[in-house]
């Protein structure tokens, strides 16, 4: 096996500029941009929240004591250098294929990323208490000394934390680093480089490492997930190469889904356990991301208003502290590889326990629990019920009755709700923008003028929740099914009502018998030798193999004697007949552009199908990336996002299992399944309205050409324009639909995404293989 075979590469050269933007190290700015100004200090102060000036402090202490002196990677003062500069030279040394350097910086970027963390946690707790003998006279409010007072509190904790820091960190360490880099480390990309690097270097125990620790946190990384099964069939790779690098930052989904899975089987004994150790887990990331606030990279105040004294900047950079921090929440609850948070973390969490308490009789835990848990909801009616019930089954026994909640929650909600009513403050009163992470939010800390927007935001999102998100069903493409049928002998087998979706057809007669014997015949001859996977087993599933084979590849094949012009050709008539269908079923607004097509061919692999509880090709979204938990579908790389239509034309049906099948957003429920068989086409839009899979394909083998279609004219597929050029060249011609230019043609404005991120994510693109299979 070839280098370039082992191994499909998930960076190119070219790709740069589309996964960085990195700047050279002397060019980075000393802090990021931000917007507005926020909350006088001495309301501050009054609600407690005094803790996040230390920020303010340290910040004017850097401004005015020269903190942002240069240093070298690797420093030899031993202290941490910026871990951005080390990712900086890392990368460039991959391009220039320098992998011993490569893998040196990228490790120690990462490393050293990993200990600023825990530097700035240890500061954070050993310099919480400084300052705190000033605390007595912060009440008192007498003058101008209770200013004076704050004042000297600040400074003696910025102190605190800059000294602290400058034991550990450069002055270059301690500055914030570009959204750039924080969301490169964020979606684990410094990994991605890793385990091409380690490949090149042999070291394939470290590159499986890399490539499972990567697609951990992008489950949707088709070449990531071939490179792992590649990696698994490679000799000196054991099965404890593939573990999660980062799983310290993720134990409390570990917990998460271990109670899960224990409630599954009525363990509730376990089932208790496991949601202990999720809930503390939980409140202990939470605690470290808040740490990272102090001096970690956020949007302050730009100075754009000279007139601003140092109440108004004091107040700005306060709210841009909190918001940090109340932010926590949902970092901590987004699930590794997904986009949106798991709402209500905490209380889902706790509701959750008081059950399983509840079920292994240990009644005065499941009331301390459900106190908790009243603490965010305190008029559920069903906790309230529930709460009864628990008390009544504990009559006689006062002291369990009379159990309260758990003070860690307590703690949790007290500041959550101190740290609101600033902030809230702030978009009143000073233009702050802020997006509560939280559903729980009482009414009573929003100020009366933001009410009314308030509620009917949050009556929205909890009608959305309610109804399982079905508004969000709309299909938005553009396309209208239900038009007519243009070539003859092509009849309606299932519409939308039949499918019981949106935009879904199943037309037959599209192919004759003995065409689909003919293609069937030239994928026996040239798919395993076509390009595509060569007969390797699936990407998808280790129990199949798939072959597959392009027009331009078929084309090629018969300019050497290996299959027959005429056959070629019929693989490429047989996209048009589907393109014309489709554009009239659907009514397209504009014209349409074949983006990728693929003849794929996938087989049972003999002996390895007993006990299959896997798909053929699992639950997703052609053009966004599904989140069945959320019921989200993110339009965004590594989805195909051009992708408007898609369509299977199927060749056979003598074969056991490889149904498709569609389901609701929650990749569960399935909804409507089309067998195949020959001369049968399934067209369905590519967006989330039409989320679809394949069953396991058990025995025989099955052969489909797959299609997709956009109205993006630059992004159509420029292998078969190069296939038609060489049969025009060679004189000639060949069937395709006459259509309009796109160009001249009006379409709707295309979202970069489908739902809002919140601002946490990035339209990024990921370099990927233009493949993919029905």
């Amino acid at each position: 096996m070839s280098l370039k075979s082992a191994i499909l590469y998930t960076h190119s050269p070219q790709s740069i500029s589309t996964h960085l933007s990195l700047l050279p190290p002397g060019a980075r700015a000393a802090r990021p941009h931000s917007s507005s100004l926020l909350h006088p200090l001495r309301t501050a102060m009054a609600l407690g929240a005094a803790a996040v000036y230390v920020a303010l402090g340290l910040a004017s202490l850097s401004v005015l004591g020269g903190v942002c002196g240069a240093s070298a990677p690797g420093s030899l003062s031993g202290l941490l250098p910026p871990y951005d500069e080390l990712y900086y030279l890392g990368v460039r040394a991959y391009f220039k294929e320098e992998w011993e350097r490569a893998a040196e910086h990228l490790e120690k970027s990462i490393s050293t990323r990993q200990a600023l963390r825990r530097t700035r946690r240890r500061c954070h707790d050993e310099c919480s208490t400084a300052g705190d003998e000033l605390a007595p006279g912060l009440g008192t409010e007498k003058g101008g000394s209770w200013d004076l007072l704050v004042l000297e509190w600040i400074q003696q904790r910025a102190e605190c934390i800059r000294f602290c820091l400058g034991q550990s960190v450069t002055p270059a360490g301690q500055l914030p680093v570009s959204m750039d880099i924080e969301y490169e480390f964020g979606t684990r990309n410094p990994y991605n480089f890793l385990q091409v690097t380690y490949y090149k270097l042999g070291k394939l125990q470290k590159a499986a490492t890399a490539a499972h620790t990567f697609f951990v946190a992008n489950p949707s990384h088709l070449e990531m997930r071939n490179n792992i099964e590649k990696y698994r069939r490679m000799s000196g790779v054991t099965e404890d190469a593939f573990n999660d690098r980062e799983r310290e930052l993720e134990k409390h989904w570990e917990f998460y889904d271990a109670a899960t899975l224990a409630e599954s089987t009525s363990d509730w004994t376990r089932a208790v356990e496991r949601w202990k150790e999720c809930v503390n887990e939980t409140l202990k990331q939470t605690d470290d991301c808040r740490a990272q606030c102090v001096v970690a990279s956020q949007p302050f105040p730009e100075e754009t208003d000279s007139t601003e004294g140092v109440y108004e900047k004091a107040a700005a950079l306060t709210l841009s502290l909190l918001s940090c921090k109340q932010m926590c929440v949902s970092l901590v609850s987004t699930r590794p590889g997904r986009i949106s948070p798991q709402e209500d973390f905490i209380p889902l969490q706790l509701e959750h326990l008081h059950i399983a308490q509840y079920k292994v009789g240990d009644l005065k835990g499941a009331v301390k629990t459900l106190r908790s848990l009243l603490l965010f909801y305190p008029t559920d009616p069903d906790s309230l019920s529930n709460l009864q019930l628990y008390s009544e089954s504990l009559e006689g026994d006062a002291e369990a009755q009379d159990t309260g909640p758990s003070q860690e929650i307590a703690s949790y909600v007290s500041r959550a709700l101190a740290e609101k009513k600033l902030l809230y403050f702030g978009v009143e009163n000073l233009d702050f923008k802020f997006i509560d992470p939280d559903l729980w939010t009482p009414e009573g800390i929003v100020p009366e003028s933001l009410r009314e927007s308030w509620r009917a935001e949050r009556e929205l999102l909890n009608e959305k929740l309610k109804e399982g998100e079905k508004w969000l069903e709309v299909d938005d493409s553009g396309f209208y099914a239900g038009g007519p049928v243009p070539l003859v002998g092509v009849t309606i087998t299932m519409d939308d009502l039949a499918l019981n979706g949106t935009n879904r057809v199943v037309l037959d007669g599209v192919l004759s018998q003995s065409e689909c014997d003919t293609v069937m015949q030239l994928a026996s001859v040239a798919a395993s030798v076509g390009d595509g996977y060569k007969g390797r087993r699936s990407p998808h599933t280790p129990h199949e193999k798939f072959e597959g084979l392009t027009v331009l590849r078929a084309l090629k094949l018969a300019q050497d004697g290996i299959v027959n012009q005429s056959d070629a050709r019929l693989l490429h008539e047989m996209g048009e007949r589907a393109r014309t269908l489709l554009h009239s079923y659907f009514r397209s607004h504009s014209a349409l552009y074949f983006a990728y097509t693929h003849l794929v061919c996938r087989s049972a692999i003999p002996g390895h199908q007993d006990g299959r509880l896997d798909l053929s090709h699992p639950v997703h979204v052609d053009n966004c990336i599904l989140e069945p938990e959320t019921r989200q579908c993110w339009r965004e790389a590594p989805a195909f996002t051009h992708r408007d239509l898609s369509a299977i034309l199927y060749l056979n049906e003598d074969f056991e299992g490889g149904e498709l099948f569609f389901t609701d957003r929650d990749a569960k429920t399935v909804t409507a399944r089309v067998k195949p068989s020959c001369g049968r086409l399934v067209g369905f839009t590519s967006g989330p309205v039409n989320p679809h899979g394949v069953t396991a394909v058990t025995a025989g083998r099955r052969c489909a050409l797959a299609l997709w279609f956009t109205t993006e004219k630059h992004h159509r597929d420029m292998e078969r324009e190069q296939a038609e050029a060489m049969w025009a060249a060679d004189g000639q011609s060949v069937v395709k639909e006459d259509q309009e230019d796109s160009d001249s043609a009006l379409a709707p404005a295309r979202s970069g995404r489908s739902q809002t991120s919140k601002g946490r994510s990035k339209e990024r693109e990921r370099v990927t293989s233009g493949r993919d299979e029905l």
